[in-house]
């Protein structure tokens, strides 16, 4: 990301004693550490606040003035050591503990796509966070330099005219002693979480799957663990952009015998008035200072013109055009898609070090369920087993093995010890906590670490996950066909995340013009369609009993509490 970031992380913090915020640790990390896992791929991070002496060597620490000054003097501390840098500048305060760095993407993404001067995130509750945003550079800088004294100015007195908002998940802060506590109790094992809370735990606690070198085509979705560096300019040399002739100085020009091809021999020197027949991408002969192009040129014996009134254009890709030799062409966090495979290999990259991709064994519980064959009294036709590796890959996923699980009391600990060739273990049923679901505490005998316990989203609420003591990750998921696909489609991917150490991408919106109708007390996940006006429309109704309520849809919508119609609503896409 291009940006610079700023983190708040002084302050009086008098609501609460004056203790230092940003120090209190939720979930098993700071909420300052929470804050600079989100800015992490901005260009340069500033935090402003007490010197801190663990803090890694590249992130700056200033101190505003006076001590305790505000936020307003806070980012004027800031601005004064970064004096020069990034045209976009995203302003985090310290005590956000489940921030993520897709809010980061989204609000400094907002913000070059709108052309505002800032854009801010809105809280679940609908409140602007002004302290979570992202500033154009030129704007703050002469606004902070326009109010002379900043010292306890509130950030109302920066705010633009032209600012725009942007509605997020995750980003409430903590002002008051009650709000560390429902912070913590959020996260207390075997409490039901809320979607967003789970999603950023799974994304943060997940350990990282150990890093290895291969070949990018071979790594497609895997995650980048070291930055991608070109070894080449490109183009390498001076090339022809269309299929024309390569001309020295004003014509006409005398046409000479040569060709230049793509890939084949270059032709010699040109002299002033001289030309050759040039194609598309072929190394261009010194002396060259333009392509005339096909369309534009007449060639009478052997002489070359311009056609009149043609537009006079140069036409070459120059050398070093699209980038110079060691130019950074991805960050590491970045997915391996096949355009990220592709751009490498242009820049003469084929191999790098990588974390995935995730594997997955795919177990379907339940001695009522039965693959193929006749169904015989009381057994239900497994319809999620044979698909689910397809859902799987959608999020990036192979699927490397699968197990049908008979309800016994020793099954779970024969598959956690036999299903060692993966990095998931994806489990269908077995979550719910009746008299056949032996998947808690059967994780219990094997020591394994809950991380999610349970949700507060319909359905899907009864959905965990889960780390073994050797580190593979283990997700279950409910029985009903909708409810476990639903689910994995909505948590898999911050498992990918987790698991290879990935950015996070913002999430896609979209407006839900029915959302009312289908929010409830708690989040829910509802097919939806799009409609020709580019709104979205939910199914109110969805039985989950099959997956029928997914054919003809687009996607699926993550619904919150009190959602109301026009609402921007998290979108996961089907492909």
């Amino acid at each position: 990301m291009h940006a610079d970031a700023v983190i708040l992380a002084g302050g009086r913090a008098s609501r609460m004693g004056g203790v230092d915020k940003p120090a209190i640790e939720i979930g098993g990390r700071t909420m300052l550490d929470a804050a600079l896992e989100a800015v992490a791929a901005c260009d340069r991070i500033v935090v402003v606040g007490p010197h801190r002496a663990d803090m890694a060597a590249n992130i700056v620490q200033t101190q505003e003035v006076p001590r305790g000054g505000g936020p307003v003097a806070a980012i004027g501390a800031a601005l004064r050591v970064l004096d020069e840098g990034a045209d976009l500048i995203v302003v985090v305060a310290a005590d956000i503990p489940f921030i993520g760095a897709e809010a980061i993407a989204a609000v400094a993404e907002e913000c070059r796509r709108t052309g505002t001067d800032a854009v801010f995130a809105v809280d679940e509750s609908g409140r602007s966070q002004y302290l979570v945003g992202a500033w154009r550079r030129d704007y703050l800088d002469e606004r902070v330099r326009s109010l002379g004294s900043l010292d306890n100015l509130a950030m109302k007195a920066l705010l633009p005219s032209r600012m725009g908002t942007i509605a997020l998940q995750g980003i409430s802060d903590c002002d008051t002693e009650s709000d560390i506590a429902r912070a913590r109790a959020s996260v207390t094992p075997g409490t039901a979480l809320e979607l967003t809370v789970a999603r950023a735990l799974l994304r943060n606690e997940l350990s990282a799957l150990p890093s290895r070198r291969r070949q990018l085509r071979d790594a497609i979705g895997a995650t980048l663990a070291e930055p991608v560096r070109s070894a080449v300019a490109l183009p390498r040399f001076d090339i022809s952009a269309m299929d024309g002739y390569a001309v020295a100085g004003p014509g006409p020009w005398q046409l000479r015998a040569e060709v230049g091809y793509a890939g084949g021999e270059r032709p010699a020197l040109l002299q002033p008035g001289e030309a050759v027949r040039i194609a598309t991408g072929a190394h261009l002969p010194d002396g060259s200072t333009a392509v005339l192009r096909d369309e534009f040129a007449d060639v009478t014996g052997g002489e070359l013109t311009r056609r009149p009134q043609t537009p006079v254009r140069e036409d070459i890709r120059r050398a070093g055009e699209d980038w110079p030799t060691g130019h950074e062409l991805l960050p590491a966090g970045a997915a391996v898609t096949p355009m990220v495979a592709s751009a490498a290999a242009s820049g003469e990259i084929f191999e790098a070090l990588v974390r995935g991709p995730v594997r997955a064994h795919v177990v379907v519980t339940g001695d009522e369920i039965r693959s193929e064959g006749p169904l015989r009294q009381g057994q239900t036709r497994d319809s999620v087993g044979p698909v689910v590796s397809h859902f799987l890959a959608w999020c990036g996923i192979d699927a490397a093995g699968a197990t049908h699980l008979r309800d016994t009391a020793d099954g779970f600990d024969t598959l956690f010890a036999s299903a060692i060739d993966c990095d998931l273990i994806v489990i269908v049923g077995a979550t719910g906590g009746g008299a056949a679901d032996q998947l808690r505490a059967a994780l219990d005998r094997a020591g394994a670490k809950i991380l999610v316990e349970r949700v507060r989203c319909r359905p899907g609420g009864s959905q965990l996950t889960a780390e073994l003591v050797d580190g593979r990750t283990v997700l279950g998921l409910p029985g009903n066909p909708f409810a476990a696909i639903s689910t994995l489609l909505v948590t898999a991917p911050a498992i990918v995340d987790g698991l290879t150490a990935r950015t996070a991408r913002p999430p896609i919106v979209g407006s839900l013009a029915n959302a009312s109708a289908c929010s409830g007390p708690v989040t829910r996940i509802v097919p939806v369609t799009r409609t020709p006006d580019g709104t979205w429309t939910a199914d109110v109704a969805t039985r989950t009993a099959h997956l029928a309520g997914l054919v003809g849809r687009d996607g699926l919508a993550i619904v919150p509490p009190a959602a109301a119609d026009g609402d921007l609503i998290e979108l996961i896409l089907f492909p």
